[in-house]
């Protein structure tokens, strides 16, 4: 078992430029965190089977965008669907500023037991040791690790809806990668963790395509959840918004990648300080074809989600499924589920703390089995950037009752 140590040291500071004397003044040094603070995600990604090209010898740097800040930060790998064991090293922190460039200043070590380098086993995780480094809400942390070794394909999260970078050789501490080119997918990045005192927890979103942030713009973090994630911290609320979407997921058929009723345990209740969940998309893809039934299988299927997250001590949000007429999926029997569906999650007698009700936020009043055309990105399946933000704005945040760390 991994042994967290607090590493001491000096604490760096995040500026905005090195030109940028007022922001240099404003910034402190990260405050001592007090180690019983208990750790809440503010980035995840979910992992998936890796399909894609390895990689020999090279520096990957990935961005994520922090949903909550801290002043310390631990990160999460993954090895769980490869069947070799996979060593990484040279790991480091420090503020993404555009391109794949980051901030020197703010280059923070990460170690693993104390040392600089790590093997995960086939099918296991790692969290690193804790960093000293001041992360505002908000901010793109650039996560630059060294793979020493030729690896095959590595477990990915396959769509990062964003560019990511490799470049040869061990590059972690330089500010800019010399021949570097873009990926874009999260490999064996699963997480990244914060201490603060004022955390409230985290909330998982759990989807499909649309939670994924499919089609939203490309390295801009417009996906629901991420403005979710601002409408939260402009309430001067500190809630940990993690992503759980994968494209084409469902809620009850293994496929691209498995259900999300066989990966709820790993993927939402195993997240650091999780207390909620939203489930969102997945229906969509459980619907289609001659089953007549799909509607109650889905309500059976979230009603187990429920029992199961509830025993967990987790809270969950139920989404009503957006319309899709007029997509490549459509049919009159999945229409008539979605409705099966839509109903029970308005019941009373749902077993759901709240309801998020997606559908009516982006509906045509006129033809409510089909996108307003304001929202539709084209497909007639995923919203464009206003409906995203339509999608965001439908979740009550009151709904996220404020709940101490400690509770």
């Amino acid at each position: 078992m991994l042994v967290l140590l607090v590493v001491a040291g000096i604490a760096l500071v995040l500026r905005d430029s090195p030109n940028d004397e007022t922001a240099e003044k404003a910034e402190t040094a990260a405050a001592p965190v007090d180690p019983k603070t208990p750790w809440t995600g503010t980035w995840a990604t979910v992992m998936q089977d890796g399909k894609g090209a390895g990689f020999q010898a090279e520096t990957l740097r990935q961005v994520v965008r922090a949903s909550i800040g801290g002043d310390s930060v631990r990160i999460r790998l993954s090895n769980e669907f490869s069947s070799a064991p996979l060593t990484v090293s040279a790991v480091y922190l420090a503020k993404h500023l555009t391109a794949g460039t980051v901030d020197p200043g703010t280059n923070a070590h990460v170690t693993f037991g104390g040392a600089d380098s790590v093997t995960v086993k086939a099918k296991g995780t790692v969290v690193s040791d804790p960093v000293a480094f001041r992360l505002p809400a908000g901010t793109d942390l650039a996560v630059s690790a060294y793979l020493p070794q030729p690896v095959g394909s590595v477990t990915q999260h396959e769509s990062a809806n964003r560019d990511n970078y490799v470049a040869s050789g061990n590059q972690s501490t330089k500010a800019s990668l010399s021949g570097l080119r873009s990926f874009y997918n999260y490999s064996f990045l699963a997480g990244v963790d914060v201490q603060n005192p004022s955390a409230e927890g985290a909330v998982v979103a759990l989807g499909a395509s649309i939670t994924d942030g499919y089609d939203s713009t490309w390295n801009e973090n417009r996906s629901w959840h991420n403005l979710l994630a601002r409408r939260l911290g402009d309430d001067g609320r500190t809630v940990g918004v993690l992503n759980a979407g994968i494209s084409g997921n469902s809620m009850l058929q293994d496929g691209v990648g498995q259900s999300a009723l066989n990966r709820l345990e790993r993927d939402v209740l195993a997240q650091t300080g999780v207390k909620w969940v939203i489930v969102a998309d997945l229906g969509i893809n459980d619907l289609g074809g001659a089953d007549e039934s799909g509607g109650d299988r889905l309500v059976a299927g979230l009603r187990q989600l429920i029992q199961r997250s509830h025993t967990a001590k987790v809270k969950v949000l139920c989404a009503t499924l957006v319309p899709f007429a007029g997509s490549e999926g459509y049919s009159s029997t999945g229409e008539a589920g979605r409705k099966v569906f839509n109903d029970f999650v308005r019941s009373a007698d749902s077993g759901c703390d709240g309801v998020v009700d997606f559908d009516t936020a982006v509906h045509d009043s006129a033809d409510p089995t089909r996108w307003n055309s304001r929202f539709d990105q084209g497909d007639h399946m995923h919203p464009n950037n206003a409906g995203m933000e339509a999608l965001a704005a439908a979740v009550d945040t009151a709904l996220l009752a404020r709940a101490t760390a400690n509770s």
